[in-house]
């Protein structure tokens, strides 16, 4: 493995998880208003705003037959049914919830990386997961998730998405090692897979809940999920799948909830704990673990 592209893989991978870890809280507030599917639908269509004259301009032509089919596939799992699971249970559940359930996604993406890449899980690779796992339990706390009989629906939902989101990208880096796709492409067709979910279930969606009053603030946090959230960091994401092993990439993800929790200390004047520390230094030791085994294989 190329050692300057597996450190910019996980540039890309932590600075994207980084980003998603401010999403919970917003998507809370702006799911007030709009509801689930058609929020996706919502961030969805800004991404394509963005990233798509950009692949455009870049010369690239939309892929045909089997590379098609494998891709919007890709985005089905991802953008229409992963994300759509993670809006629903954000929705129906709490955001500690959110951010506790959704955590296991490095599991997932590890078990379909061995399943469908056949990539081989060492044992420096299972401390590493522990390690990271251990420093984002310390963090969340379980103890303070509400898993009561209102939110079973919606805690089932979340753990789809975490399901579902592992199944994503491993799809995405076997789509960039047998294709060669580039990530932009990539994130573009997937982004259309997206919407062949999220459009029909916005539909059914808006029968029943219509979209409520848009404030100042509600259309800020939509831009902010659709511009920031989806087009900037879902690319940074594929692009990290290209350069890195799946097994190695997962971790990335645990950059979430820290980020998460450091932005709740930094904006919501929550204080910043010995258990914020040693889970931070237990993820980036986990993080560490997995890229030094990715050197060594270089």
């Amino acid at each position: 493995m190329d050692s300057s592209g597996m450190w910019r893989g996980a540039l890309y991978g932590i600075t994207a998880a980084s980003i998603w870890g401010s999403m919970y809280v917003i998507s809370d507030l702006v799911l007030l208003v709009v509801p689930p599917f058609t929020l996706l639908t919502l961030r969805i269509v800004l991404g394509l705003a963005v990233l798509l004259p950009l692949s455009l301009r870049r010369g690239h032509r939309l892929p045909g037959g089997r590379v098609l089919r494998s891709l919007l596939a890709a985005g089905v799992v991802g953008l229409g049914l992963s994300l759509g699971a993670q809006f629903v249970g954000t929705d129906l559940s709490t955001a500690v919830n959110g951010a506790l359930v959704t955590s296991a996604s490095p599991a997932f993406v590890i078990f379909f990386a061995v399943l469908l890449l056949r990539e081989r899980l060492t044992v420096q690779g299972l401390a590493a997961i522990v390690t990271a796992s251990a420093g984002v339990l310390i963090i969340l706390d379980p103890a303070s998730a509400d898993f009561a009989s209102d939110t079973f629906a919606g805690d089932v939902s979340l753990a789809a998405a975490a399901v579902t989101w592992g199944l994503y990208s491993a799809l995405v880096r076997r789509a960039s090692l047998r294709y060669a796709a580039p990530a932009l492409m990539v994130t573009v067709v997937a982004l259309l897979g997206g919407l062949i979910v999220s459009i029909p279930a916005s539909l059914v969606e808006l029968s029943q809940r219509p979209v409520g009053p848009v404030t100042t603030e509600i259309a800020l946090g939509t831009l902010y999920l659709g511009l920031v959230s989806t087009a900037f960091a879902l690319l940074l994401w594929n692009r990290a799948f290209s350069l890195v092993p799946a097994t190695i990439a997962s971790l990335f993800f645990f950059a979430q909830p820290l980020a998460g929790a450091v932005l709740a200390a930094l904006f919501l004047g929550q204080r910043m704990t010995e258990t914020l520390w040693l889970g931070g230094a237990l993820i980036a030791l986990g993080v560490l673990l997995s890229l030094y085994r990715g050197q060594t294989k270089s």
